[in-house]
């Protein structure tokens, strides 16, 4: 628990992820919420709810409707993804991202000196998806 306090510390966003394969995974989302808000605290964080491993569905113990409930009763986004076959992945980051960068458009997150969380500077203009990154250094370039 130490170690992980350290990861809190100055944290806007994080994706809070359960495995649908796995109902207690899916009953301590609510303890990881509450353990989490009381290390960021003061500022305010930005979660994603992540129900993973969505391509074994036939062993599915957490329903699709259950996770967006809970989500939608702490006010997170909801998404499924699988790192086996590359389902939402990028998905779930660029949106926590988009959220988190709203947040501080709209001031809900401030960026303050001597604070290590949101750090301004250089925005670049094209968000490329890691995707397009692949496909562009495969190009011969003869």
């Amino acid at each position: 628990r130490s170690i992980t306090r350290a990861y809190y510390r100055n944290s806007v966003g994080g994706l809070l992820l359960f495995d649908i394969t796995n109902r207690r995974s899916f009953q301590n989302v609510h303890e990881w919420l509450e353990e989490t808000k009381v290390h960021v605290q003061p500022y305010q964080i930005v979660f994603v709810l992540v129900g993973h491993k969505c391509d074994l569905d036939t062993q599915r113990q957490v329903t699709r409707h259950e996770a967006e409930k809970l989500a939608a009763a702490y006010g997170m986004k909801y998404i499924e993804t699988s790192a086996r076959d590359a389902i939402n992945v990028e998905k779930a980051f660029t949106d926590l991202t988009r959220d988190i960068y709203e947040l501080v458009k709209r001031g809900d997150i401030t960026i303050q000196e001597g604070w290590e969380g949101v750090k301004s500077g250089f925005v670049p203009n094209v968000v490329h998806s890691s995707e397009e990154v692949v496909k562009s250094e495969r190009r011969c370039l003869c």
